[in-house]
């Protein structure tokens, strides 16, 4: 296949997978999700098994979003190095940040099994490299520091990296046990249709254009001049939450991928390893279930959607420059490029909780790297909020923060 496309990968790759119905009707239910994509699946996946009258809706076709863009990378290492973390909230806090991400990762191995999903979880180490000298020193106490924080890691010198996964010009680094890589495009679509059969109603192309708060309940109006009364709302909205919000919480950034040929043997030894390096913004890549590698990178500021889309071909060659010094005799040979939009927050961590300003209503906001983990954690957030009870991580992930 010789084709390159400014359309994400996981989109191309899977087609149109399921098709929902926009509303037509008044609707009343318990809990109302607005956001279709992978976060809004599990949360959706979870109220259902609470026993909850669940709706959920989106501006687009469902997973049409940022979940069509993502890379799918598990990781339990935040953003924010885990060192740093500490500073910045504490140890008990930070350690707890990143357990509940190394947690998700079972959870989404044990759920995966549960729905006999074809979604294309695999366990995958994780190496964390210096690209430069300079970053070795800090990069070693991160290793220290999270070995005494009781998470399986080990230094790798540069010699050993070049030996075990065949990448030059490192100054070495961490390696994790912890670590996987999914479809998440196709997850959401399995939860999605999965929970249809239990009661989940689900309706796209359909967005909400402002609430009412009224005495124990909510009323969303949508721009096709339905409503729907609910006692909850759950926003699942990810990086759209900017404009729905208005306080300065979170930085939007684009950020871009390129996906190779298959190929079966080339990338033989990095099948089972995640790897990202030191680099700001940071280089990342995985093989993907069908035996292509995938990579990203070049993140910015985001501006607009026109600007950031613009710059696909510059990208690529960015990355790809990236990739020669890891493996400079290494041919790409591109099949798609594509470019998303995320967050990032000042600590790494997401938004998930309660907002002064929305009555009965919830955010679960996985930002950065660990969108997809954050929202494992925000699916036991939810359940408990439903219940008006505190999670531990609520203090940490709180708004006002």
């Amino acid at each position: 296949m010789d084709l390159k496309s400014n359309e994400p990968f996981w989109l191309l790759k899977n087609g149109l997978v399921a098709s929902y119905p926009s509303l037509k009707s008044d609707e009343e239910c318990e809990v109302l999700i607005i956001g279709g994509g992978i976060t809004g699946s599990l949360i959706a996946h979870q109220m259902i098994e609470d026993g909850y009258h669940t709706i959920l809706i989106d501006k687009r076709e469902i997973c049409n979003g940022s979940t069509s863009a993502t890379t799918s990378m598990l990781q339990y290492e935040i953003d924010v190095p885990l060192s740093y973390l500490i500073e910045k909230i504490g140890e008990k806090g930070a350690i707890r940040s990143y357990l509940a991400c190394s947690d998700a990762i079972d959870k989404i191995e044990k759920l995966s099994a549960k729905i006999k999903s074809d979604a294309g979880f695999k366990r995958k180490k994780s190496l964390y490299f210096a690209s430069k000298k300079s970053d070795v020193s800090w990069l070693k106490n991160e290793c220290d520091v999270r070995n005494k924080a009781g998470f399986k890691v080990q230094w790798l010198e540069p010699e050993k990296i070049l030996h075990q996964f065949g990448f030059e010009n490192t100054y070495g680094g961490i390696l994790s046990d912890q670590g996987a890589s999914i479809d998440a495009f196709k997850l959401a679509h399995e939860l999605f249709k999965l929970n249809i059969k239990k009661g989940l109603r689900i309706f796209d192309k359909t967005e909400m254009k402002s609430v009412s708060y009224h005495q124990g309940y909510n009323l969303a109006s949508t721009t096709s001049g339905y409503t729907i009364k609910a006692k909850k709302i759950i926003y699942c909205i990810g990086y759209e939450s900017k404009s729905l919000i208005k306080e300065n919480f979170v930085n939007l950034k684009s950020t871009y991928a390129i996906v190779s040929e298959i190929d079966k043997t080339k990338f033989r030894n990095m099948t089972d390893i995640l790897v990202w390096n030191t680099d700001e913004p940071y280089l990342y890549m995985r093989t993907t279930d069908d035996r292509r590698l995938l990579i990203g990178g070049g993140d910015e500021d985001f501006h607009d959607a026109g600007k950031r889309d613009a710059l696909l071909d510059q990208k690529e060659k960015e990355i790809l420059k990236g990739l020669k010094k890891m493996k400079p005799d290494y041919r790409f040979y591109t099949d798609f490029v594509w470019a998303g939009t995320f967050g990032e927050t000042k600590d790494g961590l997401p938004y998930i909780g309660e907002h002064k300003k929305f009555k009965n209503s919830y955010f679960v906001l996985g930002f950065g790297g660990n969108g997809i983990t954050f929202s494992v954690t925000g699916m036991e957030m939810a359940s408990l909020f439903m219940k008006n009870k505190k999670h531990p991580l609520s203090r940490y992930f709180k708004f006002g923060r």
